[in-house]
C-alpha cells in the first residue's frame, strides 16, 4: 500500500535537489531557450509575411491575326497592371520564347507554363477540337495542378461559347447571323475568360511564427532528456544504499517507486510551466483554439517522460551506464520524434517511424493544436497513445525495480 505522505517527502527531496543544482537548471530550463531564439531567427524567413502569388506563364505559337483565338484568350487573361492585383490573385504573363520556357522547366527554374499550338484556331473552326499544351515540372505538384485547372477552365469556356452559338443558330433561324454578329468579340475580347476572386474575410496573409513549432519541439526534447537523466540519480542512490536504508525505515517499496516517479514528474512540471509562460509572454505563441488540450497534452507528456526515466533506471547497473543510455535515447528519439523539425514536412516513412516514440505523438498533437487549428477531439489519438506509453513504461519500471545494487 502506498504511503502518500512519504511519497510527497521523497518527491520534494528530489525536486529540492533539482532546484539547487544550478547546472541542471541552466541546462534544462535556460539552455533550451538559446535553441529557441537561434532557430526562431533562422526560420523567420520560412513563412514570410508577404503575398507569394501564383504566376502563370502563357505562350501561343499561332501567328497574330484578327481571328487568332489563342491571342484573344491570352489578351483577356494577361494581367495588365500587376499593382492592381489584390492579395492572393494570380499573375498571368505572356511570353514569346517557347524554347526558353521549356529550358526553365527542365532546369527547375519554372514550375510550368501553358502553350497554344500553332493550329489552335484552325482546329477549333474545323470542329475537331484543339489541345492546350501543359508543360510542367513533375515535382512542382501545386503549380502543375493549377496549370491543369487553368487549361480545363479555358477549354470549358470555349466549349460553352460554341454551345451557345450552336443553340442560337438552331433556335433563331434566319436571325441567327445578325445575333452572332452583335455578340462578336464580346465574350473573348471583353471580360477575362476565367475570373479569380480572393476572400480576405480572414485578413491578409500573415507569417507563421516559427516558435509555434520550435518551442513545443524543444519542450518535448528537454522534458524527456531531464527525466531520462534522472535515472542516473536513481541508480546512484541504489549504489550508495540510500534506497535500502529508506526501506529499512518502514518505507514501502510501492511508496519508494511512487515518490521517485512523482519527483521526476515534478521536475517536468517545472519545465513546462516555465516553457509555456515564457513562450506566451515573450514569444507570443498561439495555443490554438483548444488551449486546454495543449495543457492536458503537456501534462501527459510529463507523466510518460517520468515513467520513461524510472524505467531506464531499472535497465542499468551503474550511474555511468544510466547517463550514457539517457543521452543516447535522447539523441535518437528527439530527431526521430520531430523535436528538431516539424514532422509534417518530413517524408512519410519518417512520419510512420516517429510513431514508435512518445516524442512523435506529442509533437504531432502540438502541431495539430497550434498550427492547424485542431480542437480537443482531433488529438484524441495522440492523448491515448501517450497514456499507452505511460502504462508500458510504468509496468516495466515496477516489474524490474530493485533497491539493491547487484
Amino acid at each position: 500500500m502506498v504511503q502518500p505522505r512519504l511519497v510527497w517527502f521523497i518527491a520534494l527531496k528530489d525536486l529540492k535537489l533539482f532546484t539547487r543544482d544550478r547546472m541542471a537548471l541552466f541546462f534544462f530550463v535556460l539552455f533550451p531557450f538559446m535553441f529557441v531564439i537561434l532557430f526562431n531567427f533562422l526560420l523567420s524567413d520560412a513563412f514570410v509575411d508577404e503575398d507569394n502569388r501564383l504566376v502563370f506563364h502563357l505562350i501561343t505559337l499561332e501567328e497574330e491575326t484578327e481571328t487568332a483565338v489563342s491571342h484573344q484568350i491570352i489578351a483577356a487573361l494577361v494581367t495588365p497592371d500587376e499593382s492592381s492585383l489584390r492579395p492572393g490573385e494570380p499573375l498571368v504573363i505572356e511570353v514569346d520564347d517557347y524554347d526558353e520556357l521549356r529550358r526553365q522547366v527542365e532546369e527547375k527554374e519554372l514550375g510550368g507554363f501553358l502553350a497554344f499550338p500553332e493550329d489552335f484556331t484552325e482546329s477549333l473552326y474545323a470542329g475537331g477540337g484543339a489541345d492546350i499544351e501543359v508543360v510542367a515540372d513533375p515535382e512542382a505538384v501545386y503549380h502543375r495542378a493549377a496549370l491543369h485547372g487553368l487549361a480545363q477552365g479555358i477549354s470549358s469556356w470555349i466549349g460553352a461559347e460554341y454551345a451557345v452559338r450552336g443553340a442560337i443558330i438552331e433556335l433563331a433561324g434566319e436571325q441567327a447571323q445578325a445575333i452572332l454578329q452583335s455578340l462578336e468579340g464580346q465574350v473573348i475580347t471583353g471580360e477575362p475568360l476565367i475570373g479569380y476572386t480572393s476572400d480576405n474575410t480572414a485578413g491578409d496573409i500573415v507569417a507563421e511564427q516559427p516558435t509555434n513549432y520550435v518551442i513545443p519541439g524543444y519542450l518535448v526534447m528537454f522534458v524527456f532528456f531531464a527525466a531520462a537523466l534522472s535515472a542516473e540519480a536513481i541508480v546512484r542512490e541504489r549504489q550508495n544504499h540510500t534506497l535500502e536504508r529508506m526501506l529499512a525505515s518502514s518505507v514501502r517499496r510501492s511508496t519508494l517507486i511512487g515518490g521517485i516517479f512523482t519527483g521526476t514528474a515534478a521536475k517536468g512540471l517545472v519545465q513546462i510551466i516555465i516553457f509555456w509562460t515564457v513562450g506566451i509572454l515573450v514569444f507570443n505563441i498561439d495555443l490554438g483554439v483548444a488551449p486546454a488540450a495543449v495543457i492536458i497534452l503537456s501534462f501527459l507528456m510529463v507523466i510518460v517522460s517520468a515513467a520513461f526515466g524510472v524505467m531506464l533506471a531499472t535497465l542499468v547497473k551503474t550511474d555511468r551506464s544510466a547517463g550514457s543510455l539517457a543521452t543516447l535515447s535522447a539523441l535518437i528519439m528527439a530527431p526521430l520524434g520531430g523535436c528538431w523539425w516539424p514532422l509534417f514536412i518530413a517524408p512519410q516513412w519518417l512520419q510512420s517511424l516517429a510513431k514508435i516514440t512518445p516524442h512523435g505523438w506529442a509533437n504531432t498533437g502540438f502541431n495539430k493544436l497550434m498550427l492547424f487549428g485542431a480542437d480537443f477531439a482531433d488529438v484524441g489519438p495522440e492523448l491515448l497513445a501517450l497514456v499507452v506509453f505511460t502504462i508500458v513504461f510504468a509496468s516495466i519500471a515496477v516489474w524490474r525495480f530493485r533497491t539493491a545494487a547487484s
